[in-house]
Parts: structure tokens; C-alpha cells; sequence
């Protein structure tokens, strides 16, 4: 099961600049994360007059815009989804899902707190509150870290949520463009330089291996 974990707070607490050190600190320790954003007023993504949006228009239920690079889902809904219900429908092969807002979910809470925009805390233990992301301390029984402090905040979610370990994984970058690959090719790289790099001194149980040729 896919966990889930929201980072919640109110108006201008910095959840989104949060979410973004969070994202690429994840990343380096080799997990696929998913992002979901809660827009509880709605939102628009295919542009009037765009194919997409003359699609919608002529009353396809759901839409889907493909490339070489990315795909979207536009699709009607009747109800406002929960995480659960997200995770179940589109967490696809992420090892974490990382929510913005979803206050009212169930799910574990990570609370974003800045001293000079707020008095008190939006949530408490009750609420699944996990952590506490401040500038500021509490002292309620859950662990607060500096709002800066993205490596202790990663090592927290990994601890708890992550336990399993990452996924086994390889990433190819050419002159900074990220090249797909598919499963095979994935797989048939892994094994050969893994391995080579067990076969040298040193280096006979790899855990992580980089490198960059220049």
C-alpha cells in the first residue's frame, strides 16, 4: 500500500515551498513521489479553444493528452475525492504520495507552522498529526523540526513511512535531459553494472552506485 502523507497549514505557512525541498531530498534517496494538490474552489487546465478543451466541451466524460514526455487525465467527477480514493485510482507505481492541504483527510499530517503568520496550530494528535514543520518549538508530544531542516524532516517521513526501503531504480540523464527507459533496458543495465562494480574491491554488496561520465 502506497502511504500517503499530507502537509497541511494555514494561509502562507509555506507548504508548497516546503513541498518543493521535500520532492528532490526524496528523490535523491532514490523514491518516486507523487504529488496531489486539494483546489477546493476547482480549476481549469485545458485552455478554451485548445483540442483538449474542445473535447470536454463536445462531452467526453474524460479526456487524456498524451506526449512523448508526459500524460494528463481530465475526467468528471461527482464528489470531491478523498487521498484514498486518489492513491487507489492514479498513485500508479509512486512509493509515497505527498498531499497539500487535505486537512479533513484521515491520512498522517505533517503541519507547517510560521510564528510570525499564525497563533496556534491548525491540527492536533487527534488529527493524525505525525510532525511539526515551524520556526518556532512545541512541545504537544509530536516532533517538531525547524522548518529548514529538510533532511531531518525527510529522515522522519522515511523512518516512519518508508520502512520497507526504496524501490530498486536506475535514472539515465544526458547533458541534463532525463531519457526514459523502458523495464528491459532497466533491468539489463542494473545487472551489468551492478555486476561489474561487485566484482571490485571494496565495492561487493553496492547499496547505491553513481556515475557520470564527462
Amino acid at each position: 500500500m502506497i502511504p500517503i502523507i499530507s502537509i497541511v497549514g494555514k494561509s502562507n505557512s509555506g507548504k508548497t515551498t516546503l513541498i518543493e525541498k521535500i520532492v528532490p531530498e526524496l528523490m535523491r534517496r532514490g523514491y518516486r513521489v507523487t504529488t496531489v494538490k486539494h483546489d477546493f474552489h476547482g480549476f481549469e487546465i485545458d485552455k478554451e479553444g485548445k483540442d483538449s478543451w474542445r473535447h470536454k466541451r463536445a462531452g467526453a466524460h474524460g479526456v487524456i493528452i498524451s506526449s512523448p514526455q508526459k500524460v494528463a487525465l481530465i475526467r468528471d467527477v461527482d464528489r470531491d475525492m478523498s487521498l484514498e480514493e486518489l492513491r487507489d485510482s492514479f498513485g500508479g507505481d509512486a512509493d509515497l504520495i505527498l498531499s497539500e492541504g487535505f486537512k479533513s483527510d484521515v491520512q498522517p499530517k505533517v503541519e507547517v507552522f510560521r510564528k510570525e503568520e499564525h497563533g496556534e496550530l491548525l491540527c492536533t494528535k487527534e488529527d493524525n498529526l505525525v510532525a511539526i514543520a515551524s520556526n518556532r518549538p512545541f512541545d504537544i508530544g509530536i516532533p517538531c523540526l525547524d522548518i529548514d531542516d529538510v533532511k531531518g524532516i525527510v529522515d522522519l517521513i522515511e523512518s516512519k513511512f518508508l520502512k520497507g526501503g526504496r524501490r530498486e531504480d536506475i535514472a539515465l540523464s544526458i547533458n541534463g535531459k532525463r531519457i526514459s527507459l523502458s523495464p528491459f533496458v532497466k533491468r539489463f543495465l542494473m545487472r551489468s553494472i551492478k555486476g561489474m562494480v561487485s566484482c571490485l574491491k571494496g565495492a561487493e554488496n553496492p547499496k547505491r552506485i553513481e556515475i557520470k561520465i564527462d
